[in-house]
């Protein structure tokens, strides 16, 4: 017989082999006695077998001690307790309750643009757009509230439903920059300058989502991964033509592939007397932020992309098919992740810590988008959905034209947020930006300012909120460096080149560059930093 623990200890379990079978027994009083060279025959029972088993010290036969008692375990979170391996008190609760504000925080930010894609339907039928039927031109001023819309160019959103089946968008040849997007705003095509015909016309026809049918000839095919869609015109102001930039808008052509009866001829309204409001700001925080996704959910076909996303909603009682009704429990869950999840992506916009999203060594400009690889955020190996959070947050739409980082890109865009030591901008405070001439654009270019709570342009008595090449600042184009202030007053001598800000209010710039060229990529070209003036 061998003990684990030595010859002289005192085990309280015995276990041997007999006839194929393992014989446990405990035994208080065998080990002194085996250690005086005592054998003993114990009458042990072996279950299965009617014959002796052998005596206690034979060879086959061992001793290990007897497991310890359970005792009550915590794993690596506070306050979660288990025993046995099964939680105890509060722990499942906690637990759920956890995992569940989780989900809920990460399906918030994944979801966000689908939600302010959502927006941009409601806020438009509030002016009269009606899909497919009615769309309207828009020479945006600071009164139309949308995430860093800007007033270089004329807009025009073509709202599409595809559920009756394809549309077809034919562009002029001409100076149009066009982005379709679906209601997730995923990118689904580049029209006019910044597509494959590269301004030279352009007919397109969108499909919906399993559109079986061979693809027509004589167009070019854009498949929707929804059948609510967004193809955003804007119509590039030549020599600052805004009236003939908006007739060129209303010389495209919107109609189904397939002939339809009764069909009417495209109303264009004017948006831009009316204030407008196409964001999810007043949605943000509240359950009405679930209300509205759950409602792009069940409206819509799954995105296949979306398939692991869509399953931790379900959780959360927002599923294609179901009712969302959540409880007092839920509803108080997912209103505290909404703030939550907001307020994160607040910082990851206003706060980055990225080294990859500084543009100059020795500037404190960032690249408004992260990534340049394509318009949907995606590298080699993964989605960049840091990058995604940081852009829909302050932004809406996304194509590869919009993000390239060399002379083929449409456009380039910088965002400003701190000054020359590195101080958020104050709308409290005057502040200076020193612009080197040319700047390197084949286009044009502009430097707009926004208000951080609404993502949209400062709102003041001044009516705007931009200093753009093709206007304001048409007269002081040339070689000279231009000094460009943000203030709450004009210095004076400079009133034709200043934006007026808010006391007490935060904002940040865009600065755009439309027909870039390599020096605004190489380094060899670059602005100053907002620099306070006292």
């Amino acid at each position: 017989m061998k003990f684990e623990d030595g010859p002289h200890k005192n085990p309280k379990r015995c276990s041997f082999r007999w006839r194929g079978e393992t014989i446990v027994k405990t035994h208080t009083f065998i080990a002194p006695m085996l250690a005086a060279g005592i054998s003993l025959g114990l009458a042990v029972g072996c279950q299965g077998s009617s014959s002796p088993p052998p005596a206690v010290g034979a060879p086959g036969v061992q001793c290990a001690p007897e497991p310890a008692a359970p005792v009550p375990t915590k794993a690596l979170g506070d306050g979660y307790e288990f025993e046995r391996g099964f939680p105890i008190g509060d722990t499942a609760e906690r637990a759920y309750a956890e995992a569940d504000l989780s989900r809920a925080i990460e399906a918030y930010r994944f979801f966000y643009p689908t939600v302010s894609g959502s927006a941009i339907f409601k806020g438009n039928a509030k002016l009269g757009i009606i899909p497919n039927k009615v769309f309207g031109t828009l020479d945006t001023l600071p009164r139309h509230v949308g995430f860093t819309l800007n007033s270089d160019t004329p807009y025009a959103p073509l709202l599409l439903d595809l559920a009756a089946g394809p549309m077809v968008v034919e562009l002029p040849a001409g100076p149009l920059i066009c982005i379709a997007m679906d209601v997730n705003q995923l990118w689904v095509a580049d029209l006019g300058l910044p597509g494959p015909a590269a301004g030279k016309g352009d007919k397109v026809v969108f499909l919906p989502p399993g559109y079986k049918d061979k693809p027509p000839a004589g167009y070019r095919v854009a498949p929707s991964p929804s059948n609510k869609m967004l193809v955003g015109i804007r119509s590039l102001p030549v020599k600052g033509d805004v009236p003939g930039a908006i007739a060129r808008i209303k010389t495209v052509k919107v109609h189904p592939l397939k002939p339809v009866a009764g069909f009417p001829e495209v109303t264009w309204l004017d948006l831009t007397p009316a204030p407008q409001d196409t964001t999810p700001l007043a949605w943000e925080g509240t359950l009405q932020y679930w209300r509205e996704l759950h409602e792009v959910i069940e409206s819509e076909p799954p995105n296949p992309h979306f398939h692991n996303m869509y399953g931790e909603l379900a959780v959360l009682g927002i599923e294609k098919g179901k009712p969302f009704a959540p409880d007092a429990r839920l509803t108080s869950l997912l209103e505290k992740a909404a703030k939550a999840a907001n307020a994160q992506m607040r910082v990851e916009s206003f706060g980055d810590r990225r080294p990859d999203r500084i543009v100059w060594p020795d500037r404190k400009w960032e690249w408004a988008a992260l990534r340049f690889e394509d318009g949907d955020f995606n590298t080699a190996n993964y989605a960049d959905l840091y990058a995604r959070d940081k852009w829909f947050y302050q932004a809406i739409g996304a194509s590869p034209a919009m993000f390239k980082r060399d002379p083929t890109a449409g456009s380039l865009y910088w965002l400003g947020l701190r000054d020359a030591q590195g101080a958020t901008l104050d709308g409290s405070k005057t502040y200076k930006l020193t612009v080197p001439q040319p700047v390197p654009g084949k286009l044009f270019w502009s430097v707009t300012i926004y208000d951080t709570d609404t993502r949209s342009q400062v709102i003041t008595d001044q009516g705007k909120a931009a200093l753009r090449s093709l206007f304001e600042l048409k007269e002081k184009v040339g070689t000279a460096p231009l000094e460009l202030y943000f203030g709450p007053k004009a210095p004076v001598g400079h009133e034709g080149e200043w934006i007026k800000t808010i006391p007490g209010k935060g904002w940040f710039t865009y600065f755009r560059v439309y027909g870039p060229e390599r020096a605004a990529f190489d380094g060899s070209w670059k602005p100053g930093d907002f620099e306070e003036v006292k």
